[in-house]
């Protein structure tokens, strides 16, 4: 088994989709990145590739390359599901947290959990996902940014 984890933190800003989970969320201010700034999904991307001691995004997705502009974080996740599988592992369980103060995230959650575990090809109950508010404190708190962490386990595949 191995284990990884990550963080990761982006603006919110106005004139941007928000976008958790691969799941579009109407609100005001989006997040702010080179591809569609999903922290959720690149803080578990970059839990995976910790545990797989592959480096992190900037490595694999480089936001200096014109083709990641505006990506899709679940079509970037699926080829880090490949780097996975090629080293032989699997997903025993994803744990993450998104922090943010607005949007209530509740509604989102089930959808964002399906589209994690289709990704990374495992069942729903590996696939754990939680949200916070900032209480009003900090970046987070005064809505100028969000930010995701993750956890994940991998096992080997025998």
């Amino acid at each position: 088994m191995r284990i990884g984890q990550s963080i990761d933190i982006h603006q919110l800003k106005q004139g941007r989709p928000l976008i958790l989970g691969g799941v579009s969320i109407e609100h005001e201010k989006g997040l702010d990145g080179h591809s569609d700034a999903d922290v959720l999904t690149h803080a578990i991307m970059e839990s995976i590739l910790g545990a797989l001691s592959l480096g992190d995004l900037g490595k694999h997705f480089p936001d200096t390359d014109p083709s990641y502009k505006g990506a899709n974080s679940l079509q970037l996740c699926a080829g880090v599901y490949e780097m996975m599988t090629q080293k032989g592992y699997k997903i025993g369980n994803v744990d993450a947290t998104i922090v943010i103060e607005r949007p209530k995230l509740a509604p989102y959650i089930e959808q964002m959990r399906n589209n994690i575990a289709q990704i990374l090809h495992c069942r729903l109950d590996q696939i754990s996902i939680k949200a916070t508010r900032g209480e009003k404190m900090g970046f987070i708190g005064h809505e100028e940014g969000a930010a995701a962490f993750s956890v994940c386990l991998l096992e080997e595949v025998k």
